[in-house]
């Protein structure tokens, strides 16, 4: 029998040097989107999918973090004494319950593998999610819930999926595709980066994993891959060579990179867009930047 998948680790180690000077003060998971962090996105995503123990990969400087998910008895008192129930309830989303929540160090800034390897002992002998929280993804159902579904099908390790332009290939973890079933592909192996001639496919792997716990295994024998850093891609990568499955999904959902600033950018805009209360106002203030803009050329 399959064990469920209840374990996720969310790795937030990284300085987050492309938001200097904003992330000189405040970590980059905690940058909002709209009105909500970027680090709440990827917490709700994991709730969703079903996770119950949520493990982060911190570094110093990222104590906001913490504290973001603590509850805040002053002001919740101060919302309860003026009626405000409505941001009450908003605030205790962001409540985690005592024991739900674990913080480990990566002390050194390894790669994503290494993140990774510093929970093991966390994760122990279970199947579990990693979520990158710069990869914020607008979906109907959300990402790692999609993937939930379909690893309770195919077991073996699960990566997300895009296609992207041939000539981006160089700035992700690519599949070699061994059979192409639709929403779900088997894979025969994954490329680190390559540059666009040598990319065995267009397929993307994008920042949400479900993995067995042999990938732990994995990273305790790694070498430093692409970089000079321990690839997570490498251990998925030695699961094939040993026999076990791996498959990458193409999720239905839009991805935005908010790693980057363009990719955050559009991210606040469609999620702008997106909700009721902004829309029109919004929309409107959009429309206007658009006329201005044409009438200057």
């Amino acid at each position: 029998m399959k064990r469920k998948v209840t374990k996720a680790i969310f790795p937030v180690a990284g300085q987050g040097t492309r938001f200097l000077p904003a992330t000189k003060a405040v970590p980059k998971e905690i940058m909002t989107l709209v009105d909500r962090p970027l680090i709440q996105y990827a917490i709700d995503e994991a709730r969703a999918a079903g996770i119950k123990e949520f493990i982060f990969v911190t570094s110093r400087g990222k104590s906001a973090l913490e504290d973001y998910f603590d509850h805040a008895p002053q002001l919740e008192q101060s919302l309860r004494k003026k009626g405000k129930t409505e941001l009450l309830d908003t605030l205790k989303s962001t409540n985690m319950d005592s024991g739900a929540i674990a913080y480990i160090r990566q002390h050194q800034a390894l790669g994503l593998g290494h993140a990774v390897w510093c929970a093991r002992r966390l994760i122990a002998n279970e199947p579990f999610a990693v979520i990158l929280p710069d990869d914020v993804i607008a979906a109907e159902k959300p990402c790692l819930q999609q993937m939930v579904e379909a690893y309770e099908e195919t077991g073996g390790s699960m990566v997300a999926a895009m296609e992207v332009p041939q000539d981006k290939t160089s700035s992700y973890g690519v599949l070699d595709v061994k059979d192409d079933m639709g929403s779900l592909v088997s894979v025969n192996g994954m490329v680190e980066k390559p540059a666009a001639a040598d990319a065995p496919s267009n397929l993307a792997v994008i920042g949400r994993y479900i993995l067995t716990p042999t990938v732990l295994q994995n990273l305790n024998k790694m070498k430093s891959g692409a970089g000079g850093e321990i690839q997570l891609t490498d251990a998925i990568a030695q699961e094939l060579t040993e026999g076990r499955d791996v498959f990458g999904m193409r999720f239905r959902g839009q991805r935005f990179d908010c790693g980057s600033k363009a990719g955050f950018l559009q991210a606040t805009v469609a999620f702008g867009l997106a909700r009721d209360d902004l829309r029109d106002e919004f929309m409107g203030f959009l429309d206007e930047m658009s006329a201005l803009r044409a009438a200057a050329q």
